[in-house]
C-alpha cells in the first residue's frame, strides 16, 4: 500500500463518510421513534461525537492505553489517502444535516 498525501480528496472522502454517517444515524432514529426537533438534535449530537472520536479530538482511553485514530481512505486497490495530519470531519457535521435534512422525507 502507498501512502498519498492529497488534501483536497482527502476532503472529498471526508464529507461523503460524514454524509453517509449523519443519514445512517438520522435513518436509525427515526426507526427508533424520533421526529422534529429530537430527532434533529439527537443526530447532530450522535454525529458530533462519532466525527470527534475519529478526529481524535475525544480522548480514548482504556486501562492506561490511550488510542490516537488517523483516519485515510483507500482510494486504489493500491493508495491509501491521507490530509497528513489529523481529520476533521467533526467540522462537515453541521454541513451534511443541513443538507440531508433539505431533502424530501424518503
Amino acid at each position: 500500500m502507498q501512502l498519498n498525501l492529497d488534501p483536497t480528496l482527502f476532503d472529498e472522502q471526508q464529507f461523503i463518510l460524514v454524509r453517509e454517517l449523519v443519514q445512517s444515524i438520522r435513518v436509525k432514529l427515526q426507526e427508533a421513534g424520533l421526529s422534529g426537533e429530537n430527532l434533529e438534535d439527537a443526530t447532530a449530537s450522535i454525529a458530533f461525537s462519532v466525527a470527534s472520536t475519529l478526529d481524535d479530538t475525544a480522548a480514548i482511553e482504556v486501562d492506561g492505553m490511550e488510542v490516537h485514530p488517523y483516519l485515510t481512505f483507500r482510494t486504489s486497490d493500491e493508495e491509501l489517502t491521507h490530509c497528513g495530519e489529523n481529520s476533521y470531519t467533526h467540522e462537515f457535521v453541521y454541513e451534511a444535516l443541513q443538507i440531508l435534512s433539505k431533502r424530501p422525507t424518503e
